[in-house]
């Protein structure tokens, strides 16, 4: 038997199985996830190095393979968050009752500026540990506040920490994108992540387009072709985002299959056309549309055009970092939306279209897509093996198990995680993370509050969590301050919050 490594010297084989070896969880209900959405009972899932080897009953499995007793269980595909500003996870619940105004304000206008390169590895190792203790194997960390290089070298070296599947996507709102992608130093460190890309580390640019008809952001985007990078945009976002973006995007020939488009919560039907044309997908982090107010959570909308969709948690600074929150808020954003329309109608809603089902897959199978990664997503023999084993032997909410994906969407939480593996390696077991130093990441954590709290001072620091407005509040058409433009459909829009976001403009 070989020995545990470094991670594990703390805990026995017997507690966590070693790495290197082959391990099977046996006997659970298991959500393949495949085309067909199989689901099998009584079932085995067999890992051998980075790979699912085999999925069926009562598998034969190599010797000294280790074995977790999965009865009672759920085993499932690793979740994928396509949007998580991990940085921000030092402020965990800080802006609890902000409006998205206030966040603009705290972050881009007044103290976002001040974060150190420290402040960076502190939330991103933090939120990094949270993704894994949730079940959540693939995180993109949506990094705007990337300031300079040695932000993110901070940010790179805390996702390294960890032993999960991390995209960093590099962004800096405290400068324009086409100036930031036009820096030598920050060319030098995209060149050099680029080709130093793995399966454990990818990378993105991550950018908003105002809209601005001089569309600036050309040289981002010609960046990110040159780099063959993807790019990741928060798009029809009450007060900040629009459709001018998006048809800028289209006219000038950057909306390609590798674009995420997160939230489009207040975009046309001639928007979510030319995003379902060009092959993009959307991001939707249902809790931060609901409560925040990007605009009404649009996947009642975007099903209607075949756009593939994924979920996301956007940040701890409010919300948590688990994607079970994100699957029942969307299916009940959802339903409460066709409810509400059919209401206006005098109809009555007899069989809702958005089903646990379909929550889960965009979860799973939906990260992946959304991602380029065929290879995540579902548990099928020479997929990589990130799998999550749902079981709580000691919670009376986990039986009985009727509807396995009605479980996991309303059911479960990150408490009832049991086991987690990232690329063949147990990082989570019996639920507890595997290798975690608690009190260091506390201590980093803990370091960057003192630090916020001091530089801010304490009548700021109580202020900041109900922020008021500054002097100028044109800051509601444009929390974009590297430039001044102020879009003639934003204005316009005023008057119409509670129109149809899906109507023709």
């Amino acid at each position: 038997m070989s020995e545990p490594d470094s991670l594990e010297e703390t805990m026995s084989d017997a507690e966590v199985p070693a790495t290197g070896r082959p391990v099977v969880l046996r006997g659970g209900t298991v959500l393949t996830m495949d085309d067909s959405h199989t689901v099998l009972t009584d079932a085995d899932v067999l890992v051998v190095d980075d790979r699912i080897a085999a999925v069926g009953a009562s598998l034969d499995v190599p010797e000294g393979t280790q074995e977790i007793d999965a009865r009672g269980g759920i085993v499932m595909p690793g979740m994928i968050d396509t949007h998580r500003h991990m940085w921000q996870t030092a402020m965990r619940a800080y802006g609890a009752d902000w409006t998205l105004t206030q966040y603009f304000v705290w972050y881009y206008l007044e103290h976002g500026k001040i974060f150190r390169p420290e402040d960076i590895y502190a939330g991103n190792v933090t939120s990094a540990w949270e993704s894994l203790e949730a079940g959540v194997t693939t995180t993109v960390d949506w990094s705007h506040g990337l300031q300079s290089v040695d932000h993110a070298e901070a940010a790179v070296d805390a996702l390294q920490a960890v032993p999960g599947r991390f995209v960093l996507a590099y962004g800096n709102i405290q400068a324009g994108p086409w100036e930031w992608t036009a820096d030598a130093s920050v060319r030098s460190f995209l060149e050099r992540r680029q080709s130093s890309a793995s399966d454990l580390l990818g990378l993105q640019l991550a950018f908003d387009v105002t809209g601005d008809p001089s569309f600036p952001e050309r040289g981002a985007f010609e960046v990110a072709r040159e780099l063959d990078l993807a790019v990741t945009t928060h798009a029809g976002v009450w007060g900040a985002t629009n459709d001018d973006g998006i048809r800028l995007m289209h006219e000038n020939g950057f909306m390609t299959p590798k674009n995420i488009y997160v939230h489009s919560a207040t975009l046309t039907s001639d928007s979510y056309q030319r995003i379902a044309a060009s092959g993009g997908s959307v991001s939707v982090s249902t809790e931060s549309e609901q409560s925040a107010g990007q605009g009404y959570p649009p996947t009642w909308q975007v099903r209607r055009y075949g756009i593939p969709v994924s979920l996301s948690m956007d940040t701890s600074v409010w919300w948590s970092g688990d994607l079970f929150s994100a699957m029942r808020t969307t299916l009940g954003a959802d339903r409460s939306r066709e409810h509400l329309e059919a209401h206006v109608k005098g109809d009555t809603v007899t069989h809702t279209h958005l089903r646990a089902e379909h929550v889960v897959d965009w979860a799973t199978r939906g990260g992946a897509r959304a991602l380029g990664r065929d290879d995540l997503g579902s548990l099928q023999p020479g997929k990589k093996a990130d799998v999550v084993l749902i079981k709580n032997d000691d919670s009376p909410v986990s039986f009985p198990l009727l509807n396995p994906y009605g479980h996991v969407a309303f059911q479960a939480q990150r408490g009832d995680v049991h086991t987690v593996i990232v690329d063949g390696r147990v990082v989570k077991h019996e639920h507890r993370l595997v290798g975690v130093d608690l009190p260091a990441v506390r201590s980093s954590v803990e370091a960057t509050v003192d630090y916020l709290r001091s530089a801010m001072g304490d009548e700021a620091w109580a202020g900041g969590m109900n922020p008021d407005l500054p002097h100028d509040e044109e800051v509601l058409d444009n929390p974009y301050q590297y430039t001044e433009y102020k879009s003639e459909s934003t204005r316009e829009a005023r008057g119409s919050m509670f129109g149809d976001p899906g109507s023709e403009a």
